[in-house]
Parts: C-alpha cells; structure tokens; sequence
C-alpha cells in the first residue's frame, strides 16, 4: 500500500507572518513559507488548474493581476486530517490544499 507523506507529517503550527505571507511548522521539525500571491496562483482546484493549461479567456471581465485589492484569505478551515480549505478575498474558495501540496509549494529556499 502507498501512503503520502500528509499521513505521517502534519502542520503543528500555522502563523501568518505580516500580510503577505505564511509560516507552516511540521510535525517533522520542518518550517515552510507560503506568500497568499504564490498559494492562491497555484491553487489546485480543478477550475484553478485548467486555466493555467489554456489561454486567458478575453471575455473575462476582471483580471485578477488588476485587482486593486491585495489578495489575503478570508479564511482557513481545516478539511479531515489531510488538507486545508482557503476561501480568498477575490471570492474564491474551491481550493483545498492537502498537507502534500502545501509542502511542495514551500518557497523558503526562494528567499
């Protein structure tokens, strides 16, 4: 049988560190850092990941890298033991990040 690593690792703490961004720790001693930008554009709901493979619909009527706004969530609501639901100040909120997406999108090594 094939586990993932979300069965065995699992955040101990979350902490958003100013507005921009969010701190992970790991029950496995590892710390991950997430800006709202980089999670919310690698969101992995199905709508999200089909617009990354296509191009940008003309018809749409508010881009969001025009946004006046900057984007935070709203909420973070945990879902079973494997994922965290994100619901965004641009209305979304279909994306569930499981503990495994979460750690491949770390950008601590980008800084």
């Amino acid at each position: 049988m094939v586990t993932s690593m979300s069965e065995h690792v699992r955040p101990v703490n979350l902490q958003k560190e100013g507005d921009e961004r969010l701190a992970i720790e790991w029950s496995d001693g590892r710390r991950t850092l997430h800006t709202w930008h980089h999670l919310r554009a690698n969101c992995p709901c199905a709508t999200c990941r089909e617009e990354r493979n296509v191009p940008p619909d003309p018809f749409r009527i508010i881009n969001p890298a025009e946004r006046s706004e900057p984007l935070r969530p709203i909420a973070m609501t945990p879902v079973g033991r494997y994922a965290y639901k994100i619901t965004w100040n641009d209305g979304h909120d279909t994306g569930i990040y499981s503990f495994d997406v979460l750690r491949q999108l770390d950008e601590s090594e980008k800084r």
